[in-house]
């Protein structure tokens, strides 16, 4: 009945190749005098989501969550992971090849200082590294008494035989009744901000930055539209765009070159390198320039200016139109979000409904809007147990039937190009245990706490992020991963420097967009997750404030499960909340909704005050 067109089921490569391909790497060390080598899960720009040619992390290990690196020894190898990825990870990779360590707990320098031999050459790819992270491993090393050494070209793409070809996504241009602000005048505010940094130019090196500088978009990465390149944005005089031709059309590139150089890939060193001589100031974005441009501007003679990048800020904070239309995003798909779950709740009970079928048809609601563009990510759906691992992707072997009985996670977006979503929503198929109640209304508890907060200027996310535990810690409980990330207008779901979380250190602006998302998960059982996108706004007005102040505005539609509340735990201030966040939803949604789905919405979303 339905289809995915966005994401496919197929079953990773595993780890039964895992053994061979690092026999391969040792001996190709070997021949480079090398006793180890990092792999990061990573390419040139540091990105969360890679082209197929840049998964190495993968084809080595077996392993595809979006965040870790292996070290590979003559006599061993280590993978590490952080809370999001640790169940995965020992799924995925081969424990006799492989041990596991939580990146967090066990950071790889510290591992390094413990155990890298005395004397060892500890290989990395330059390009594969921010320097901040070079400088820390270079350290470790050193106190182990080993050396860090840049190696070039990478290793495993000598040994990669079949590694796909690099991606060429064609570039389009975004529109400006889309993106709101001309690419002129973005280029003018980054230049006013050089001035400010006394910086001579700046390298764009996030393709997510580089698409909203330019006001373009690209298709070189699954479910995000950007286009893999670098930019230079000089203090005076045009900047230079490195995007591979074969990606521009002609009336993209004559668009393109009203405001920039459009120059092939292949010069972007030597020119950095021109730009760098005579002492000039680089500025380098320190979460995704690599390793290697610093190296390329300290050798040309250029001074680095390493520090949080100017483009990023401006990205974050949207503009009236990226508002309205990430409004716009939400109202339509909020309408397919409720289709889905209203078809859910009247097929999931057979027990025939298996995890893909769920996945297949919600992007089938979604693309019924005829705006689709893509997902914003890989559906998460996850049935009992496997809803406990935080970043599941179902796949043919893994994809598990929805009993009765269960709770069933969705976690999923959509890219439309007036803005991007992110939504999870946990349900219940039949009766939920007492168990479940309480840690679905202590998540959700969490959840309010963080929407009706109202917090002063500068307050950053790690200052509200224990608002959203604090219900979870006072059972001793807690979640591992972060309580919200920044999104972007069409572009990354991913997206900074703001974030909800304990490492939250982005002052918190009006016009930014955020996830607010705390969840629970019980290994082997189930897991919990709510997520809304939310607006930072101005708050009303308080008599005798002495600050500015904030609040965010929920943008996202889809009801709460009302059968997984219990009411005894809520305050009356909870429960206006949510019966207010439905009331509104109700209103807006039925309209965009068919007559069952109306009937359906209008019992899910029924006043709790008065149950």
């Amino acid at each position: 009945m339905y289809e995915a067109k966005f994401q496919n089921f197929d079953d990773p490569a595993g780890s039964a190749a895992t053994a061979p391909r690092l026999a391969a790497l040792r001996a190709e060390l070997r021949r480079r005098g090398l006793d180890g080598f990092l792999v990061p899960h990573a390419d040139r720009h540091q990105s969360e989501y890679l082209p197929a040619c840049e998964e190495r992390l993968a084809w080595l290990t077996g392993f595809t969550g979006s965040a870790g690196i292996a070290l590979i020894l003559g006599d061993g190898a280590v993978l590490f992971t952080d809370g999001r990825y640790t169940l995965q990870a020992r799924e995925q990779t081969d424990q006799d090849l492989f041990s596991i360590e939580h990146m967090v707990e066990k950071p790889l320098s510290e591992w390094l200082e413990a155990n890298l031999p005395a004397g060892a050459k500890l290989g990395y790819d330059p390009w594969l590294h921010t320097a901040e992270n070079a400088e820390k491993l270079g350290k470790a090393c050193a106190s182990a008494g080993a050396i860090l050494v840049a190696v070039e070209p990478n290793p495993i793409d000598a040994i990669w035989k079949d590694r796909p070809d690099p991606p060429l996504g064609a570039v389009t241009l975004h529109d400006t009744r889309y993106a709101g602000e001309e690419a002129s005048s973005k280029l003018m505010r980054i230049r006013e901000e050089l001035h400010r940094l006394r910086a001579d130019v700046l390298v764009i090196s996030d393709p997510p930055a580089l698409a909203w500088a330019f006001n373009i978009r690209g298709k070189d990465v699954p479910h995000v539209p950007v286009a893999l390149g670098f930019a230079m944005v000089p203090r005076e005089g045009r900047p230079a765009l490195y995007l591979d031709g074969r990606k521009l059309t002609n009336e993209t590139r004559h668009a393109l070159e009203q405001t920039a150089e459009v120059r092939e890939p292949s010069a972007f060193t030597a020119d950095l390198g021109a730009h760098a001589a005579g002492k000039n100031r680089v500025r380098l974005d320190q979460a995704t320039a690599a390793d290697a441009l610093v190296r390329i501007v300290t050798q040309s003679g250029g001074l680095p200016l390493r520090g949080s990048d100017c483009v990023a800020g401006m990205k974050a904070v949207k503009n009236s139109v990226e508002i309205a239309g990430a409004k716009a995003a939400h109202l339509r798909d909020g309408a397919a979000l409720t289709k889905f779950l209203a078809w859910f709740d009247r097929e999931a009970p057979s027990g025939k409904l298996t995890e893909i079928d769920a996945v297949q048809a919600l992007e089938s609601f979604r693309r019924e809007s005829g705006l689709l563009k893509d997902l914003s990510f890989s559906t998460i759906a996850g049935s009992g147990p496997n809803g406990a691992v935080v970043h599941y992707r179902v796949t043919r072997k893994t994809n598990r039937p929805i009993a009765p009985g269960d709770l069933f996670l969705i976690d999923s977006g959509g890219q439309y190009q007036d803005g991007t979503t992110d939504v999870t929503r946990t349900v219940i198929v039949g009766e939920p245990t007492r168990e479940m109640r309480d840690r679905f209304t202590r998540v959700l508890k969490g959840h309010i706490a963080i929407a009706r907060a109202i917090f002063p200027d500068g307050t950053t996310g790690a200052q509200l992020d224990t608002l959203a535990r604090r219900d979870l810690w006072a059972a001793g409980l807690d979640f591992d991963h972060g309580t919200g990330h920044g999104v972007g207008s069409y572009l990354s779901v991913h997206e900074g420097p703001v974030r909800i979380s304990k490492l939250g250190t982005a002052a918190l602006q009006s016009g930014m967009i955020l996830s607010n998302e705390p969840g629970y998960y019980k290994s082997s059982a189930y897991g919990i997750r709510i997520e809304n996108l939310v607006l930072v706004v101005e708050a009303p007005v308080v008599e005798g404030a002495e600050r500015k102040l904030h609040a965010f505005e929920t943008l996202t539609l889809a009801p709460i499960d009302r059968r997984l509340i219990e009411l005894q735990l809520l305050t009356r201030e909870e429960i206006a909340w949510i019966d207010g966040y439905h009331g509104n939803m109700r209103a807006a949604l039925t309209p965009l909704v068919d007559p069952p789905t109306k009937t359906w919405l209008d019992r899910a979303t029924a006043s709790l005050a008065g149950a």
